[in-house]
């Protein structure tokens, strides 16, 4: 007889026979199906654009909605935040329509995606109830929570009610319940403020590292980098010899890796603003490649994509960082366009099915 916490390890055993992630070139950690009307791509379709290129992909919508004022853009509909001045506000049904996405697909075919929750907001202390309650209603879906934002340049002052805050308490509540339902977290946070001054120490980076340090048990994925469309790279002083560049953005990232207190923080290297920098310059290239051949178990690929209408426009972060990959050892290659998706993003999906097991109840399934 199969005892009840031997159950989420079996379902687990059975996708993985499933798929073989072996056959596919990449896996993308960040992609979003809908966009910030709630618009997006049929998941059948998507499956179409990932084609035989891309294995695995962490699904997810916007938690955001762009409001249309007719007052602000009259017979303009706004579909992106920077064409209106009109408020955000969060959307959580978000969650149940990637959900029905998802179940809509047979067994090989769900085992190609590992849906996020995103539709809370993090300034509400019920935020975590939200979670909770989606594992309850659609057990068996959910692998992880993100991508949802803190600070982004243009976005956070544009959200309606509250402002979030790496400080908040509903923040910690937040990263606490992932750390014990086993979630991964991937968060947006920029690690500066827009237009910063050069020589100014990033205004972000000691909070979110005292968030990381409170919570140890929660699996932390960093979006971008911490980069965004002007938050530009930290940058070291001109002329500076590498061992004196504690300021340069991969000097920043490297220093968080080598803190043994955060050996559950891994970035992303998706957005093809992100790309845009890794691949400027020879001396970009050589710092990005130095830091991920030092870590390779610590960065994933991921396109940052958003509803795309081909396999062109979807792959074409991944095309970007085309003068990347062959800086990369071929372990470190392996690993951020596959291996450490799969490590991941496997060992969440098994926590979090036996947390399911454990806490929702049998009329929920």
């Amino acid at each position: 007889m199969k005892t009840r916490s031997s159950r989420p390890a079996l379902v687990l055993a059975a996708l993985v026979a499933a798929f073989p992630a072996g056959a596919y070139e990449v896996h993308d950690s960040h992609f979003h199906l809908t966009n910030y009307v709630q618009q997006g791509t049929d998941i059948r379709d998507f499956l179409e654009i990932m084609g035989d290129k891309v294995g695995r992909v962490a699904l997810f919508g916007i938690p955001l909605q762009q409001a249309w004022s007719y007052e602000n853009s009259g017979d303009f509909a706004p579909t992106y935040y920077l064409q209106t001045d009109a408020p955000l506000y969060y959307y959580s049904f978000t969650d149940a329509w990637i959900a029905s996405a998802y179940l809509s697909l047979g067994k090989k075919d769900r085992a190609r995606f590992d849906p996020m929750i995103t539709g809370f907001n993090p300034a509400d202390m019920y935020a975590v109830d939200h979670i909770r309650r989606v594992l309850q209603v659609f057990p068996g879906v959910f692998t992880g929570i993100g991508e949802f934002t803190i600070h982004k340049e243009f976005v956070s002052s544009k959200v309606a009610g509250d402002v979030a805050s790496l400080t908040d308490p509903a923040l910690d509540r937040i990263f606490a319940f992932a750390g014990e339902a086993g979630l991964i977290v991937l968060i947006h946070n920029d690690i500066d403020m827009p237009f910063a001054a050069e020589g100014a120490s990033p205004v972000y980076l000691r909070q979110m590292k005292e968030l990381l340090l409170r919570h140890p048990r929660t699996t932390v994925i960093w979006a971008h980098a911490g980069m965004g469309r002007v938050v530009h790279p930290v940058q070291s002083e001109a002329g500076a010899a590498p061992a004196e560049r504690p300021r340069n953005q991969a000097g920043l990232v490297e220093k968080l890796l080598e803190d043994p207190a955060l050996g559950h923080l891994y970035f992303d290297i998706s957005w093809s603003e992100v790309a845009k920098y890794i691949v400027a310059t020879p001396e970009s290239l050589q710092r990005a490649a130095h830091v991920i051949n030092r870590f390779p178990d610590r960065i994933l690929f991921g396109t940052d994509e958003v509803a795309p209408a081909d396999q062109a426009t979807y792959l074409r972060v991944y095309e970007q960082y085309g003068p990347l990959w062959p800086l990369l050892t071929a372990e470190a290659r392996e690993k951020v366009r596959k291996g450490n998706y799969e490590r991941l993003f496997d060992a969440a999906r098994k926590k979090v099915r036996a947390w399911e097991e454990a806490n929702v109840s049998k009329v929920a399934r």
